[in-house]
């Protein structure tokens, strides 16, 4: 047995042989436990007059969902790195550079994004639906690790790409080198980023 476990059966047979919270509390913290252990363990629990200790909703994990979700965080990066890529090529067309001579039509690299997206767009749509349905029709599926996991693992890149944009346009100002092409670049980054934000913003607090 787990040792978080066992500190939560012994909270319910505390509370079963009429234990209050703060005896319980005391007991469990002279025992050597911390704070965020005890109010996780005596939170897992709900007293009610004539009735045992009534177990809490607790968070789970599931092998299947870990499929969905990881397929959803991975369409959502394909989406967001190569819309990226579209708007770059659209950028480098719309603001040219007279000291690039370099060709800026539809080649290979367009063609494999447009691709991309044709392939990740449906894809992100019919989980993010199924996600959609599955919390509508059970909101316990709100509690599912493995969707704070992603969530959280999303949120982290966000943050990162927002953290090197940043660092980059401050180097090439500093530099010298910021252009009206360069700095359309780096808001469409964190536009990108912005976007997938909003999306995930919610999910940790539920």
């Amino acid at each position: 047995m787990k040792p978080s476990d066992q500190l939560s059966e012994f909270v319910r047979r505390a509370m079963v042989q009429g234990g209050d919270r703060d005896g319980i509390a005391r007991a469990l913290a002279h025992a050597g436990w911390s704070a965020p252990e005890i109010d996780e363990a005596l939170g897992g629990w709900e007293t009610a007059p004539g009735l045992p200790p009534v177990p809490r909703p607790r968070p789970y994990a599931s092998a299947q969902e870990a499929l969905l979700y990881g397929l959803l965080f991975l369409s959502l990066g394909m989406i967001g790195w190569h819309v990226c890529e579209l708007g770059m090529a659209l950028i480098d067309r719309l603001i040219p550079d007279p000291a690039d001579s370099r060709y800026y039509g539809p080649g290979s690299s367009t063609r494999w994004s447009i691709a991309s997206l044709i392939a990740f767009v449906p894809l992100f749509l019919v989980l993010n639906r199924r996600v959609a349905r599955m919390s509508l029709g059970d909101a316990g599926r709100r509690r599912s690790l493995v969707r704070k996991w992603f969530a959280s693992l999303t949120l982290l890149v966000v943050a990162l790409v927002f953290l090197a944009d940043g660092i980059y346009v401050i180097y090439t100002l500093l530099n010298g080198d910021l252009t009206a092409r360069f700095a359309a670049k780096a808001a469409l980054v964190a536009g990108v980023a912005g976007l997938v934000f909003a999306y995930y913003r919610d999910e940790l607090n539920d």
